[in-house]
């Protein structure tokens, strides 16, 4: 399950998201998220989804890679979906003694259900196609404005990049310590709720000490190359706009127009 999680990784390839200015790409996935919860209809539905095929074919990334994010986020989609079927009120379609289903529970089971599979994907397109660095400088230049209010903008955009990076490392150390401790006989699968989670503090502990000490050397290595903060710094390669970011911020207003107008017409 850990294994499935791509929030965070970074998938090397040539494509023309890649490209792409990282300010422009964190505009995308806010836009992106507004159009998910502004879609829905059939129309925006169809719509929405055939931006995002494109956007796929365009960065260049499989989308068995990307499909790999929504595992692990299963048993909670489905979980949500549950709750919208059964315990929404509406005209009913099934009723079993104490259980009724409704026409407004299917239709927002469903549309839930697409919402959030959406938006695992469209926000991990961000993260793939995004280096670490590129990221960071990107947050930085776009929460810029607020520093005149005294916001640590820079100490922000580090933290915020340190954390999506460490995704993937705790997650494969996540992976050895499991297979380790299997190794001496841990069961993780057997047993009910409260047996499973007993069966887990043998893999929390030394994963939480291992992710201290990963925080120790990071501060370690950052104080011992003299990092006190944004204060001063200058960046090696500064964010320039190019040609294509202008075109990709065209398309994120016709993308935000077509679902507001495809939500008011139909």
């Amino acid at each position: 399950m850990f294994r499935d999680i791509t929030l965070g990784q970074y998938y090397p390839a040539e494509s023309i998201i890649h490209e792409l200015d990282p300010r422009v790409k964190l505009l995308g996935t806010l836009v992106w998220i507004i159009g998910l919860f502004v879609m829905d209809n059939i129309p925006s539905f169809i719509f929405v989804t055939a931006c995002l095929i494109g956007i796929i074919v365009l960065s260049n990334v499989p989308f068995s890679f990307m499909a790999r994010g929504l595992r692990s986020i299963m048993v909670l989609v489905l979980i949500a979906a549950i709750f919208n079927l059964f315990f929404t009120p509406g005209t009913p379609v099934f009723k079993w003694k104490a259980i009724e289903i409704t026409d407004a529970g299917i239709y927002n089971a469903v549309i839930m259900m697409v919402r959030m599979f959406y938006l695992i994907i469209g926000t991990s397109i961000m993260t793939l196609t995004t280096t670490p660095n590129n990221l960071t400088d990107g947050l930085e230049t776009a929460l810029a404005p607020l520093s005149v209010l005294h916001v640590p903008v820079h100490e922000i955009a580090m933290m915020m990049s340190i954390a999506l990076r460490f995704i993937p490392i705790l997650i494969e150390e996540t992976n050895k310590i499991m297979k380790a401790q299997m190794a001496r006989g841990a069961d993780f699968e057997s047993g009910n709720i409260i047996t499973k989670a007993k069966n887990m503090i043998p893999l929390l502990v030394p994963l939480f000490v291992s992710a201290f000490r990963r925080a120790n050397d990071l501060a370690l290595a950052m104080e011992a190359r003299c990092y006190s903060g944004g204060d001063g710094r200058t960046k090696m390669n500064p964010l320039r706009y190019k040609g294509y970011d202008f075109w990709a911020y065209i398309a994120l207003g016709i993308f935000l127009a077509g679902v507001i107008v495809l939500k008011v017409v139909f």
